[in-house]
């Protein structure tokens, strides 16, 4: 999976008076984060992408704490910093609007997958089923079209973010941080569109291989899969034989698909606020 590089340019980590050294307890722990989400960036797992989102929501934890010192607010308002403030917000403006694109796709992957989920419960017989699965595989394509837009924002964003430019030490912080936000979101994005490949792979000889995953992979191959694309697979696997022979294999991966946008869900929930709270607090210091 694709993912946008972590790291941004050198000048962003330059300090300056108007903001804590680095051995402040709060830039420190920003650091430390920082760090953290770099070190985990070629994870692309459910489980390494729910870690990266929690991992960012501490973030913004500290950077909501950097917000309310005092030498932070001066050095935000001071009149030659505006315009890069201004940036920071409009970024703002584009991941809160990129975390709109994520939630409602896994909401309505969501919806798709309890609804199949309860066609089978009610065992309505092939033909339904069959009907219902198209409905979510030609759902999936306008959810992939929606991601696809998203991440070309955010890969535009990220471009602006690694240009160079003196910004001073709380300006180059907060754009370390809106880097590592963009990267995170990339790379959920990419693993709820998931690999379009796979739809098109030889459909039984690709369910056969998911069917036997656990009997045949270690337990980190097994780590790699993603629960979203093998319940994809499968469902274009039942379409293309037309036979509920491997129903229970189905019910299996519509349940963890189901359980892994709802981890994802909650994680990016939290989220949200934190960017929200934190949009509010510069608006709210731009203004005084």
């Amino acid at each position: 999976m694709a993912t946008f590089p972590l790291n941004v340019h050198p000048s962003f980590h330059a300090r300056s008076n108007s903001l804590p050294s680095s051995q402040h307890p709060i830039t420190s722990q920003i650091d430390e984060n920082l760090n953290r989400l770099r070190a985990s960036q070629s994870a692309s797992t459910s489980s390494s992408i729910g870690h990266q989102l929690n991992c960012v929501q501490d973030l913004y934890d500290s950077v909501d704490m950097l917000l309310q010192l005092p030498l932070s607010q001066q050095a935000l308002a001071q009149e030659q910093k505006k315009e890069l403030v201004e940036q920071l917000l409009d970024g703002s403006l584009i991941i809160l609007d990129v975390c709109g694109t994520a939630t409602d796709a896994l909401l309505q992957l969501k919806e798709c997958t309890q609804e199949l989920q309860s066609v089978l419960r009610r065992r309505r017989g092939v033909e339904e089923f069959a009907n219902e699965v198209r409905k979510h595989l030609t759902s999936r394509k306008a959810v992939r079209k929606a991601v696809c837009k998203a991440l070309k924002n955010l890969k535009h964003m990220e471009s602006r973010l690694s240009q160079d430019g003196e910004t001073g030490a709380m300006i180059s912080t907060l754009k370390q941080v809106q880097a590592v936000t963009v990267s995170v979101l990339e790379s959920l994005l990419s693993f709820i569109s998931g690999p379009e490949a796979e739809s098109k792979s030889s459909p039984w000889s690709l369910v056969s291989k998911l069917m036997h995953q656990k009997k045949v992979m270690c337990e980190e191959e097994e780590q790699k899969t993603n629960e979203i694309a093998n319940a994809e697979a499968t469902l274009h696997s039942f379409i293309k034989s037309g036979s509920m022979k491997h129903v229970e294999h189905v019910q299996n991966e519509l349940q963890n698909s189901e359980m892994c946008i709802q981890d994802l869900d909650e994680g990016l929930e939290n989220l949200f606020r934190r960017l929200i709270k934190a949009r509010i607090t510069v608006l709210n210091i731009l203004n005084c």
